[in-house]
């Protein structure tokens, strides 16, 4: 995830500025019920067959296990590591255990009290950045326009009228299938897949968000000349989640790169990806900040807006089999990630706010099994 707008990786910097909003209701839906407050950036989220919550605390370091009663075990902790992209089959827990700067970065499995390095993703992404075939950035400039770009250290791309993938990886969510592990990387830009001997490959590759339209003040912003205004510029895909479909595929969710909230539009998407092939199909767009979602047995798909709403505090939102837009369906303030198990939404709300965020169900009644 290269950006210099407001990102995952970087939010804690702004929490200061945002304020815990209360959760509104939708009709036909259950009201949202808290089952444990006070957790800090819970930005991953796994539910096991009898309803029990993995929540990680990316930027704290910590796993933990909320049972149905709300009541939280701590299960893995590594002060100043990233601790992220948990996943449960069975009685093992999967998760990811990065480094801040991401330079190291290992999935890891959990059972009977002992973990277990199982695939070491920032060497294959060092060894194989999958997203090299992808070109970002601008495609339409004159070669006259393009000498007039200037070294931008603190971000490198953007001092580059164009850039092929570079590497970088931040695993960020997973999905247990079978005996392999499927990762959300929003650095890589791609689907990994881990087998059980820890073999890693590149299932799919995410392509480059449509292009946006630079006006004067993004390309003030970012230091580019101004020949550059008016032109596109395709920014990087940023998968932020994985699940399995009742119909044998993977579907993503991905922000557009930065920025990711809806200043220049709801441009977040959700993507659906072959397991067998990795041919990857645009699914839905239009959504503000698509940083997670849940697929129902019925086929619909819930997606965690983290600046969703009318008023752009955030929302949950669902697509319906075979539609290719959202609806809305409930506010929640910052929702960060979403799940569904037997007929509940488990949703982590004002998932930036320190000490104030929780993990949220929300009773169905029937709308995620009914085909």
């Amino acid at each position: 995830m290269k950006t210099r707008i407001l990102t995952l990786g970087c939010a804690l910097a702004v929490v200061s500025l945002i304020v815990a909003t209360p959760a509104q209701a939708a009709p036909g839906i259950g009201d949202p019920q808290n089952t444990a407050e006070g957790l800090n950036t819970p930005l991953g989220l796994a539910i096991d067959q009898s309803g029990r919550a993995y929540v990680s605390d990316n930027f704290g370091g910590t796993l933990s296990l909320i049972d149905k009663k709300g009541a939280e075990t701590e299960l893995v902790s590594a002060p100043g590591w990233e601790i992220t992209a948990p996943g449960v089959s069975g009685k093992t827990v999967y998760y990811v255990q990065a480094s801040m700067d991401h330079l190291s970065s290992t999935l890891n499995t959990l059972s009977n009290g002992v973990t277990t390095p199982l695939a070491d993703i920032a060497a294959f992404e060092a060894a194989e950045n999958p997203d090299v075939v992808n070109t970002y950035g601008f495609f339409d400039l004159t070669a006259e326009c393009e000498a007039q770009f200037v070294p931008f250290p603190p971000y490198p791309p953007l001092g580059m009228p164009s850039y092929s993938g570079i590497i970088d990886t931040h695993a960020y969510a997973s999905a247990i299938v079978g005996t392999d592990v499927y990762i959300a990387d929003a650095g890589a830009n791609a689907i990994l897949k881990v087998t059980a001997a820890g073999d890693i490959s590149a299932l799919a590759v995410l392509p480059p968000s449509e292009p946006i339209t630079v006006g004067e003040a993004q390309a003030a912003e970012s230091n580019w000349p101004s020949c550059v205004i008016g032109h596109g510029y395709r920014t990087e895909p940023v998968p932020t989640d994985v699940e399995l479909g009742p119909d044998g595929w993977l579907y993503v969710t991905t922000l557009p790169g930065g920025p990711e909230d809806p200043s220049l539009g709801a441009r977040g998407s959700v993507y659906k990806v072959d397991p067998n092939s990795g041919a990857t199909q645009l699914v839905a767009t239009g959504f503000a900040g698509a940083t997670n979602l849940a697929v129902a047995p019925n086929g619909t798909i819930f997606v965690a807006e983290l600046f969703g709403g009318p008023t752009g505090s955030g929302q949950i939102s669902t697509v319906s089999p075979g539609a290719n837009t959202p609806t809305p369906l409930l506010e929640l303030p910052m929702p960060a990630t979403v799940s569904v198990r037997a007929e509940a939404l488990y949703v982590t709300t004002d998932a930036l706010v320190p000490d104030a965020a929780a993990l949220t169900v929300v009773k169905l009644k029937g709308m995620a099994n009914r085909r």
